[in-house]
């Protein structure tokens, strides 16, 4: 199948060129007009093709969430999901009780290794529940638990060794255990939800950390004589960082001044998405057992407080935001839900580009970001 527009985004630059693609993979792409367009291919014109989006943080949508275990909650959420350009996903656990979180990852493993259509499950990140009780944000305290490596791999036992990615306190992990033994075992760490100082941020990531999670929120703050968590994110360029781009999260000119000092390498966006996202207002939802309701500006609060609890964000949106109101250069918000979380992830041989060879993950974008076609693995998804 050849899909060809004038702007296919090669190179950080959009480029006149036909995909072919052969199954799952980008067989080859040639200039624009190279090969005769039959009745099965596609020409979108002048829209834009840019890579499939991968989101790392996200906890549920349409109705489900990760935690609730439910094998027809999450297939559906694969396969609704690309209709915002998301082509490939970790589902993300919230901090409740340990039979909870082994009936979550279990569930992620069994639709993983039974079948599922659409965006393609990466692995899952374990938020929680080794988390800081002041920073707990939204997590649920009662389940907030010490780090353990035993305990650990309990959850990865129960997982098939699917988690791939795990947020933590670098404070309460005892001279850095779980920190070690997950980046040793291939399990990327992010340092969140944590009253972490500078200096205790940089053993983190001396141990083995890759990267922070929702930056600037669940976290110590900046200040000039004590730089804390976003100060460490700022000063270690080579950190990864997850950035929600609601908007809402963070201030438009704190995202402005967060992808300023990590460049369009090391920025990563995520939705932190809950199962309200796609649902009508006004249900009532509940994030690790506490309730909670979404307002008019899409942010969740915890009922009656204005502790936030996560978004309603779609990914094309999220890059929307970016550009056309934060004043973020494309090619670094592009990045930052592609090739970024590819590298993260260590999926870049196969995801985050179109280049021969890559996973045929495509999404078609208007000019005011809607999506008007996504390919996962070459399969046409949920076309406008």
């Amino acid at each position: 199948m050849i899909i060809q527009s004038k702007r296919v985004w090669i190179g950080g630059q959009f480029s006149a060129a036909q995909l072919n693609i052969q199954g799952e993979k980008i067989e080859g792409i040639y200039p624009w007009g190279t090969k005769e367009i039959t009745n099965t291919d596609k020409d979108y014109d002048n829209l834009r093709i840019v890579p499939g989006f991968i989101d790392v943080h996200t906890h549920g949508a349409y109705g489900f969430d990760t935690n609730e275990a439910k094998p027809e909650g999450l297939r559906h959420w694969m396969k609704q999901i690309p209709e915002e350009g998301v082509t490939a996903i970790l589902p993300t656990t919230v901090t409740q009780m340990p039979e909870i979180l082994t009936a979550a990852v279990a569930n992620v493993a069994k639709v993983a290794e039974e079948g599922y259509e659409g965006a393609e499950i990466l692995g899952i990140h374990f938020e929680g529940p080794y988390l800081d009780m002041q920073y707990k944000g939204a997590q649920a305290p009662e389940a907030i638990a010490a780090p353990s490596v035993e305990q650990f791999c309990m959850y990865q036992e129960a997982a098939h060794g699917r988690i791939k990615y795990i947020t933590l306190a670098p404070e309460h992990d005892l001279d850095f255990a779980l920190t070690k033994f997950c980046s040793r075992s291939g399990v990327v760490v992010s340092m969140g939800h944590s009253s972490s100082n500078y200096n205790t941020a940089l053993m983190g990531i001396a141990n083995g950390a890759m990267s922070m999670t929702h930056v600037y929120n669940g976290m110590t703050g900046y200040h000039h004589r004590e730089p804390g968590l976003v100060g460490t994110a700022f000063r270690v360029r080579e950190i990864f960082g997850e950035i929600i781009c609601d908007g809402c999260h963070s201030h438009l000119a704190a995202l402005n001044n967060f992808f300023t000092v990590k460049g369009k390498d090391y920025a990563v966006m995520i939705s932190d998405s809950l199962q309200a996202k796609y649902c009508p207002a006004g249900n009532h939802y509940e994030l690790g057992g506490h309730p909670y309701e979404v307002g008019e500006d899409g942010l969740a609060r915890l009922t009656g407080t204005n502790t936030i609890a996560g978004s309603t964000l779609s990914i094309n949106k999220g890059l929307k935001i970016l550009v056309e109101d934060a004043m973020i250069p494309f090619d670094a918000a592009l990045n930052s839900c592609t090739i970024n979380p590819a590298r993260l992830l260590r999926a870049d041989n196969r995801k985050g580009k179109l280049s021969a060879g890559f996973d045929a993950d495509i999404v078609v974008l208007k000019d005011n970001y809607d999506v008007i076609q996504t390919y996962c693995r070459g399969t046409a998804m949920l076309s406008v």
